[in-house]
């Protein structure tokens, strides 16, 4: 008896789960990016075995849930609110079923370190602009003094531009001057002179801004920034527009701070160099006139009516602090089914995103959108501004509320449901996609070449950019070379 807990004993530390080996892979591939030096999440770094074993408890509480139903989400990270059982979104951040348990059995085991020399490498995080060379930089025009007291700070800079004609933009890219400190921010564009009021009425640098950017007078959504979510140029043949003699208005979420410290934040623009054939438009579903009455659960339901195909491409939820749950879909007149396009369990003011499904959807003529926000405007609610509950109605301060959606789409095209809207990954010489490198993409390659066909960037295995016969032997000397 006493050999075989001796044997029992030696094969569970052997075969237990140890830091380096199993976890580290976990927590640099998806929790490092933001909590290190530096980051939104500096507050509790999570970059070596030292710093993940002393938050150990905290991790597993924040990856497994903590099923009490907390306004932070269910599990709180990585944040992500859309529920990806409901649809597919890009840019999803979250851990697997297989990742939580195998973090969770490790603190069980007692979060063995393991050989240090075994530790998965550091990836390397991008630093500066995830896009290229931008054709045009704005920076904020001085830097802000953000104070360390534990609040959170709402605030619009007007960025002047000096177009004096419209351009045609692939992308804005935010880039923030303080990592640790901003939380996320929305870019617009306003005519000059728009918001010369509110600057002087504020005696610090911008103005003061909480749920929108203090006036209507406004362009579509132009860009914006959420941690873990990266800017991307529209695809080609798409654009947005920066309209002439405008200005732009950078709303930014400063996240709650113990130290005072300061920002410079800039963004980067990139001019669409390929000729225009579909701007980008937006739609907003909007409802000013709901009441929320005290002390109840209210729900505000809008349908935005389509009345010419469109190919949606992202859409942005937006509600205040009593929001409890969003819920998107749309109906079309050719199918009986639903096309479910977000749902938010569990609405959290501090993470807002635009969410982009992966390919383009097409909503045909006499389609309908329906939009469904419920409000939780009881004592239950700890995020309630007002304690007793109040009477509620739109506005953009804190005690407000607002129903707000705006839709990105454009003019549907044939073919637009096989637009793919994130970014396209490939393995050079794939030329069948399967993912492997064999006589099967001999045989594809050699086909395009005698016959045409549509090509992808992995058929210019020599990289010249041309497709021949060279690409062919270069494929084979590398399925041969291993």
């Amino acid at each position: 008896m006493m050999n075989i807990l001796c044997m029992t004993l030696l094969m569970s530390t052997v075969f237990a789960l140890n830091y380096s080996e199993d976890i580290s892979p976990i927590i640099y591939d998806n929790c490092t990016l933001c909590h290190r030096e530096g980051e939104i999440g500096a507050f509790l770094p999570l970059a070596n075995y030292q710093e993940v074993f002393e938050n150990r408890y905290w991790i597993s509480y924040a990856i497994s849930g903590n099923g009490d139903g907390s306004r932070h989400g269910n599990p709180i990270m990585p944040p992500w609110p859309a529920d990806r059982s409901y649809s597919t979104l890009l840019d999803e951040m979250y851990l697997s079923e297989d990742e939580i348990h195998s973090f969770l059995e490790w603190v069980d085991e007692g979060a063995m370190q393991g050989d240090p020399a075994l530790e998965y490498p550091m990836p390397d995080y991008p630093t500066g602009s995830a896009i290229g060379v931008p054709d045009m930089v704005l920076e904020l025009e001085e830097s802000y003094f953000i104070e360390g007291n534990f609040q959170d700070d709402y605030r619009c800079f007007v960025l002047e531009t000096g177009f004096t004609e419209d351009k045609d933009i692939a992308a804005l890219e935010f880039i923030p001057g303080n990592l640790e400190a901003v939380h996320h921010a929305l870019i617009v564009a306003a005519p000059q002179g728009t918001t010369d009021a509110l600057e002087a009425e504020d005696p610090e640098y911008g103005y003061d801004c909480f749920g929108g950017f203090g006036t209507f007078n406004i362009s579509d959504f132009l860009g914006g920034y959420a941690p873990g979510v990266r800017s991307r140029e529209w695809p080609a043949g798409l654009t947005q527009k920066i309209p002439a003699n405008s200005e732009l208005i950078v709303q930014i979420h400063y996240a709650p701070l113990g130290t005072d410290q300061t920002d410079l934040s800039s963004v980067n623009i990139f001019f669409k160099e390929e000729p225009t054939q579909r701007y980008v438009q937006e739609r907003v579903l909007i409802n000013f006139t709901f009441q929320l009455p005290p002390n109840q659960l209210t729900e505000v339901h809008e349908v935005w009516n389509i009345y010419q195909d469109i190919s949606l491409i992202q859409f942005l939820p937006h509600s205040h602090l009593l929001g409890k749950s969003w819920e998107i879909f749309a109906l079309t007149p050719t199918s009986p089914d639903t096309i479910p396009l977000i749902k938010i369990p569990q609405w959290d003011f501090d993470w807002q995103f635009w969410y982009s499904p992966e390919y383009m959807i097409h909503l045909p003529q006499g389609s309908e959108v329906h939009a469904i926000c419920t409000y939780d405007n009881t004592s239950n609610n700890p995020d309630n501004p007002n304690n007793p509950p109040q009477w509620t109605f739109w506005g953009e301060g804190t005690e407000d509320e607002m129903f707000f959606v705006p839709f990105r789409y454009v003019d549907y095209e044939p073919g637009d449901e096989n637009i793919y809207l994130g970014d396209l990954e490939y393995i050079l010489g794939d030329v069948n996609g399967d993912t492997l490198l064999n006589i099967l993409d001999v045989v594809s390659l050699v086909n395009l070449i005698l016959n045409g066909g549509e090509t992808t960037p992995a058929c210019d295995v020599n990289g010249d950019d041309s497709i021949n016969v060279l690409d062919v032997v270069t494929l084979v000397n590398m399925i041969l070379s291993g």
